[in-house]
């Protein structure tokens, strides 16, 4: 099942600093547990965790940690459009919001973002 382009709008749209907050929070204690999850369904797992590094870093631009911060939180939840364990579709919807945003933001997606992804991938393999 695909997400439809105003709804991906709609799931990106970056909340008040409240919203914001919460979703970071969300996103901060179950992110990498759910990386685990979904290493083999997100083909560009590197880019979503170099997103993850780019949501909480200050130096980011608010609009672009808010759209990351909406699209990870989106990606933590087990119950969305299509919940994560249904086996082959969990993750088909998170791909379309995760690469949505993605696209709106590469360009605050440092270098330094994906050392640190790659690094974090690199000791998950182990």
């Amino acid at each position: 099942m695909a997400l439809d382009t105003p709804k991906v709008g709609e799931i990106l749209t970056p909340g008040s600093s409240e919203e914001q907050a919460r979703q970071e929070e969300r996103v901060r204690a179950s992110f990498f547990q759910t990386v685990r999850r979904a290493l083999r369904s997100v083909p560009f797992m590197e880019d979503v965790v170099a997103a993850y590094y780019c949501a909480l870093d200050p130096q980011t631009p608010a609009a672009s940690r808010g759209i990351l911060l909406a699209a990870l939180a989106y990606f933590v939840l087990p119950m969305d459009v299509v919940p994560d364990f249904i086996l082959g579709l969990g993750f088909t919807d998170d791909i379309a919001v995760l690469w949505a945003a993605f696209r709106a933001v590469r360009q605050n997606i440092r270098p330094r973002h994906y050392q640190r992804a790659r690094e974090t991938l690199g000791e998950m393999d182990r």
